[in-house]
């Protein structure tokens, strides 16, 4: 193999190199997108109202997950109702559990206060937007 052509075969394997490498690069930065769990373009905080189900299924100091609708909403005392959004601000998965008052993120391991929305654990470093919440006719209207 004459000089031309290693210097030929070795540009055309860097450039193949480069190639996967950023697709690589593409899947790692995918896995922190807001795809699939995520929130699929809606905002973070309903922009009109919404119902999310019967104000009874929260119980008092306890908290409850209406992942439909993206919303997490807790009840310190009866009738006082409290919702976050459920959106991770990390890369805006949606909350999938709340264990003992703690709203956990299935995509990187956030975890939130779900009485106050702070941030309990990261990589999330902002807490989840308040959303007014309201109890109308036993069910709980978020927006």
């Amino acid at each position: 193999m004459s000089a031309s052509q290693s210097a030929a075969r070795r540009t055309v394997l860097k450039g193949a190199a480069a190639l996967v490498g950023a697709t690589g690069a593409g899947v790692t930065l995918a896995a922190c997108s807001t795809g699939g769990n995520g929130a699929s373009g809606s905002p973070a905080v309903p922009t009109a109202p919404v119902e999310l189900g019967a104000a009874a299924d929260v119980p008092v100091g306890g908290a409850k997950l209406f992942r439909e609708g993206k919303v997490v909403v807790s009840c310190a005392e009866a009738g006082q109702y409290k919702a976050f959004s459920a959106t991770c601000t990390h890369a805006g998965c949606v909350l999938d559990k709340i264990v003992e008052g703690e709203g956990s993120c299935p995509c990187h391991g956030s975890r939130f206060d779900v009485t106050t929305g702070k941030v309990l654990r990261g990589p999330a470093t902002d807490p989840l937007p308040e959303v007014p919440v309201r109890a109308e006719g036993g069910k709980l209207i978020a927006g």
